[in-house]
């Protein structure tokens, strides 16, 4: 096996790796203040396109973590400037929050009801029967379907919750077209992170939790990829896929002393 490159640069899922059902996992904030002190770039990503990184930051701040607005990279700001690289300048219709909202405004898209290019579906706590309705009618007028990610559930203090993936594979269904997704497992979501942050992929390292979103999508990069055993992968199940990680550590605590 060709050795890699030493790592200059940093990338790192959010749920499962540094935090799990609202608590920091154990050594995950000194890891993230070592990344900071190394002056080496990083970036925490996340699936996840209903919060803005300011809102995702004031999260991770009541949690230990002190890390600036810049570190946080959503699948919302990368379906953002996906859309903005493909066709600038244009018009959306969007089923999401704030986190989408703001990214699709910044990236200098109008938002619109009226024969826009694409319908971006992103996440939300509130899908509506309405909005969902005008997205199929929208997508079968001749709109663009685009998804920011394929997650099919999420999490919550109840229980599962219908995630975009689900809400996504419901307009397929009805309009027969099937949507574009930006977000993990994609490896745009990756080499959109490495842009922001100028860092190259034979010298940067994805840390994750999941085999299915965060490795594959590192592998298929060209990332070194690190699986961690705190989230939703355990190392018995990680044997079960064609692909192999990197490596398999219990805990991003383990990576300080390598930074």
């Amino acid at each position: 096996m060709k050795e890699r490159k030493a790592i200059e640069s940093w990338l790192t899922d959010m749920d499962g790796v540094l935090v799990h059902e609202g608590e920091p996992v154990p050594g995950a904030p000194e890891f993230v203040n070592r990344m900071k002190q190394s002056g080496k770039p990083f970036l925490i990503l996340t699936n996840n396109s209903i919060y803005t990184p300011r809102d995702l930051q004031a999260r991770l701040y009541r949690m230990g973590f002190d890390v600036d607005e810049n570190s946080i990279w959503t699948a919302a700001l990368a379906t953002a400037q996906f859309l903005a690289d493909q066709r600038p300048g244009g018009t959306a219709y969007v089923i999401g929050e704030a986190g989408l909202t703001t990214a699709m405004h910044a990236a200098g898209y109008i938002l619109t009801e009226f024969e826009p290019d694409y319908v971006v579906l992103g996440e939300t706590r509130t899908y509506s029967f309405e909005a969902i309705t005008k997205a199929i009618r929208l997508i079968s007028a001749g709109s663009r379907f685009i998804c920011t990610n394929p997650d099919a559930t999420g999490p919550s203090n109840e229980g599962l919750l219908p995630a975009a993936g689900s809400v996504a594979a419901m307009i397929s269904q009805a309009t027969g077209v099937k949507p574009y997704f930006v977000g993990k497992p994609n490896p745009m979501m990756m080499r959109s992170a490495l842009n922001a942050i100028g860092a190259h992929s034979e010298s940067t390292a994805m840390i994750g939790d999941r085999m299915d979103t965060d490795v594959l999508c590192g592998l298929e990069a060209g990332l070194e990829t690190i699986l961690v055993l705190t989230g939703i992968s355990s190392k018995l199940e990680s044997e079960t896929y064609p692909y192999r990680p990197s490596r398999i550590i219990n805990s991003v605590a383990d990576l300080i002393d390598e930074i």
